[in-house]
């Protein structure tokens, strides 16, 4: 594959995408019912140019010395603003992915939390089986799902995520975050869970800590659904709080520590308002950390869920030292290491729970024909709530079988599991519960019966990034049209073969899930059943219509229409579905990049696809919020570029890396990145990203209060431009770096910088800009004593205002020079000019905008 540098806008020049068109045709009948078919829009036409660029300021300097008593208003020069950051520097939309750091998120694995209050339920209608569709050729054929029922021991409905953790705030979210279905059974364990809230600790190590409770089980045993149904029983006894969070990443490796602390801080500071619903939190606002480092304060009651928990040392630092409070874990076995915890270990539900599942499913009466054999039929299945699920819904398809005759077959099915993928045999990832084999065996009868055409798009749905699926995804992995996809994944869920996903808006097509359970069966059945070329042609295909999708996004956010305006699933109707399509599909979204790099084979299209997702989110409402996001993408474009030897590309990651980490205060990390990345630029002979990183060296040992390496750097991208002839660039380092020598007291050469800024602006032709650099230089000539010097360069300075035509700036400047006349004993010319400029400066107030 051929490697290519990414054009100054983010996207790499000429590259090739390896992924064949994905078809478009209809692979389902006509006579599917238009009830059925949600509709498929996700996106909207592809965006090929870079994201608007920010305009950079005229003139830039460092913070002022400000003199004993000037209290007036001052020019309006770049000296009176805000120290200059790294993340604020000009041209910084020209980079290989542009970014829009600002908030306090820590690092690229730090997440906010990301609120939803009281969703309502996502009902999605049933169809049945079409007698007259061909097995062969259509997904849809054979398959007659019944209502899937969401049990107290089954999988939760999945809730919204930003990052690597899933977070859900509110005490009416519970509910939802279980699901829609009827929960039966498990009133033991509720029973259990809730005396262990108030029974006495076990030992000192867990005084003066919130109770820890724990539920463990195998995948598929439900014991997501148990702790949320105890926390919706719980929540209004904690009123300071309910906090879900998935500790596990979409690839099933464990979420770091710190990475969930801080997203829980976030998730804290959503105080729940009335009725359950959630107060925005700003990223000024984080909830306060208890003395030990612990994330509530003492006297706070919480409620946290944490779900999927692999390893003890995920807890460190999550458990608030508050004895009101109460931590909910699941896990898939016991957690050594936590103190003072007794697990419930989850089962399968008992005969009369799991009998009634089973009538909630078929109808009632089936059963009661035959109680005896629905008696057998779950307890071959050992009561698994999630094979339950699945075998009830085969027989619901199925009226005219008798249950007595389902127990037979299910006896029939082997119980072995098909091949581990590779990656979990190599030891790549980490490793998980084996399914039991009452899923496999149940599993294994539903999946028999599925169609030819429908059971290869479900198998390849195992490759969908944070098992994470929608028409669009299923169509671009199965290679048919949108509906047909939409129609087949409607059938998946009917059948318990797929969970509703979040709820999105009605603009934008359904979300589904693929269960966890059910990955590794049909990763095993993938690899044995599908060559690795059409499963990679596969995945090319979902990547290049997630590309397409995104700089549909991007363009839509900013209300560009692309050259060409490609199918009508590709397109948005608007700004606001264009940014919730993109919210909803974060997580998914940062996965498939994940994906696509550790392929190592499609690097030009992850690249590409890298490109999009910042371009899409530097367009996102409020997206400075998304700086951990972006953080992880330039790590990923970070890691591509070394692979490679992209020195280019890396040099453009390590400057964005670095400005998102001097953004966050992390100002040695980002040294370290700024210097990498100088490396990088001089071993490329890229001059530009060389300049900028002598800047960003500049500003950041300016914010540490180093003003004379920060010159130093300043001096040395300066000169960098004076060699290039940029004299814009050369105007406004002249001006931050005598900001800097005022700062440091060292008027001489601060004149000189200034005096050297106005002549550059004068050769550019901007007057406002020149003006308003000799009003520094005649601050400093105040500073050094010479007011007679100050008061001419102010007249100057006046002169060039009123030839640019800029008022409020010859207002300011007469302030100035008022000011100066007092110094110098003439307080009758000090009122002329101060009476001058308050007339201007109020016409500038009172003229239209």
């Amino acid at each position: 594959m051929t490697d290519q540098a990414l054009n100054p806008n983010g996207t790499p020049a000429g590259a090739d995408a390896p992924a064949a068109p994905e078809p478009d045709t209809a692979a389902a009948p006509a006579k599917a019912r238009a009830r059925r078919r949600r509709s498929a829009s996700a996106g909207s036409p592809t965006r090929k140019g870079p994201a608007p660029e920010a305009p950079s300021a005229a003139v830039e300097s460092g913070p002022e010395q400000p003199p004993a008593k000037d209290a007036e208003p001052e020019p309006e020069s770049e000296s009176e603003s805000a120290p200059d950051t790294p993340a604020a520097r000009p041209a910084k939309a020209e980079r290989a992915a542009a970014v829009a750091p600002g908030t306090e998120n820590g690092s690229g694995a730090d997440t906010g939390a990301d609120v939803e209050a009281d969703p309502k339920p996502d009902p999605t209608p049933h169809r049945k089986a079409d007698p007259k569709a061909d097995p062969k050729t259509d997904p849809r054929a054979g398959t007659a799902p019944a209502a899937p029922s969401d049990v107290g021991a089954g999988a939760a409905r999945p809730v919204s995520r930003t990052g690597e953790v899933t977070v859900r705030v509110g005490a009416a979210v519970w509910a939802g975050a279980r699901g829609e279905g009827q929960f039966v059974g498990r009133e033991r364990e509720l029973a259990e869970l809730r005396g262990e809230i108030g029974r006495p600790g076990l030992g000192k190590q867990g005084k003066g800590r919130a109770r820890v409770l724990l539920v463990a089980g195998r995948p598929g045993v439900g014991r997501t659904a148990l702790a949320l149904r105890l926390a919706e029983d719980l929540a209004d006894d904690y009123p300071d709080g309910q906090v879900f969070l998935r500790m596990t990443s979409p690839e099933g490796e464990p979420v770091p520590a710190e990475q969930a602390v801080r997203a829980l801080r976030r998730a804290l500071a959503r105080t729940p308002g009335a009725g359950g619903s959630a107060a925005p939190v700003t990223p000024a606002a984080p909830a306060p950390a208890a003395p030990s480092g612990g994330p509530a304060a003492t006297s706070r009651k919480t409620l946290l869920v944490l779900d999927d928990v692999l390893r003890a040392d995920q807890l460190d630092g999550l458990i608030p030292d508050a004895p009101g409070s109460l931590v909910v874990v699941t896990s898939d076995g016991p957690l050594p290491g936590v103190p003072d915890v007794r697990p419930c270990t989850l089962g399968g539900l008992d005969t009369p729970a799991a009998v009634e599942l089973l009538a909630h499913s078929i109808g009632s009466t089936r059963v009661t024909c035959d109680p005896r054999a629905a008696e057998a039929l779950v307890q071959e299945i050992g009561g698994h709530p999630t094979a339950l699920r699945l075998v009830a819904a085969w027989l619901a398809a199925r009226p005219t079988l008798s249950v007595a005759d389902a127990a037979t077959r299910l006896r029939t099915v082997s119980a072995d599991a098909p091949a581990a993928p590779s990656a979990e045999a190599d030891g790549t990832a980490p490793l998980r519960a084996a399914a039991q084999g009452e899923l496999v065996r149940s599993f294994r009868l539903v999946y028999e019966d599925v169609p030819q055409t429908a059971a290869r798009m479900l198998r390849l749905l195992s490759l969908a990034p944070a098992g994470m699926v929608d028409a669009q995804v299923a169509s671009a992995l199965a290679g048919c049209s949108v509906a047909a996809a939409q129609s087949t994944l409607d059938d998946f869920v009917g059948g318990a073969l797929l969970a509703p996903g979040p709820v999105t808006g009605d603009e934008l097509s359904p979300q589904y899930r693929l269960p966890g359970c059910f990955e590794p069966l049909l990763r095993g059945l993938l690899e044995s059943r599908d060559r690795p070329e059409e499963v990679r042609l596969a995945r090319a295909r979902m990547l290049e219509r997630t590309v397409r999708l995104l700089l549909s996004c991007g363009s839509a956010l900013v209300r560009m229409r692309l050259p060409d305006d490609g199918p009508r699933s590709l397109s948005f109707d608007s700004p606001a579905t264009a940014a919730e399509w993109l919210r909803s599909r974060l997580p998914a979204l940062l996965a498939s990049a994940r994906v696509a790099v550790a392929d190592g084979d499609l690097d030009t299209l992850a690249r590409r696809l890298i490109a999009a997702q910042v371009q899409a989110l530097a367009a996102f409402p409020g997206g400075n919020a998304m700086a951990a996001e972006q953080y992880e993408l330039h790590g990923l474009v970070l890691d591509v570029a070394e692979r490679r030897g992209l020195d280019r590309e890396k040099a453009a990651a390590l400057i964005n890396l670095g400005d998102l980490d001097a953004a966050a205060g992390r100002s040695d990390r980002a040294l370290d990145r700024y210097r990498a990345a100088l490396g990088a630029a001089r071993k490329c002979d890229d001059a530009e990203a060389e300049g900028r990183v002598l800047e960003a060296l500049g500003g950041t040992y300016q914010e540490r209060h180093d003003p004379q390496r920060a010159a130093d750097w300043y001096g040395r991208a300066l000169a960098l431009r004076q060699e290039r002839g940029e004299t814009f660039h050369e105007a406004r380092l002249h001006g931050r770096i005598g900001a800097l020598f005022t700062y440091d007291g060292r008027y001489g050469p601060a004149l000189r910088e200034w005096r050297a800024a106005a002549g550059a602006y004068r050769r550019l032709g901007d007057l406002g800009a020149q003006a308003r650099a000799l009003t520094e230089a005649a601050r400093v000539q105040e500073y050094a004593g010479y007011p007679e010097d100050a008061l001419r360069t102010c007249r100057d300075a006046l002169y060039w205002a009123r030839k640019a035509g800029e008022r409020r700036l010859e207002g300011a400047i007469l302030l100035r020079l008022a000011d100066t006349l007092d110094r110098l004993g003439d307080p009758s010319g000090a009122t002329v000019q101060r009476a001058a400029a308050n007339r201007l400066l109020s016409e500038g107030e009172s003229a239209p905008n």
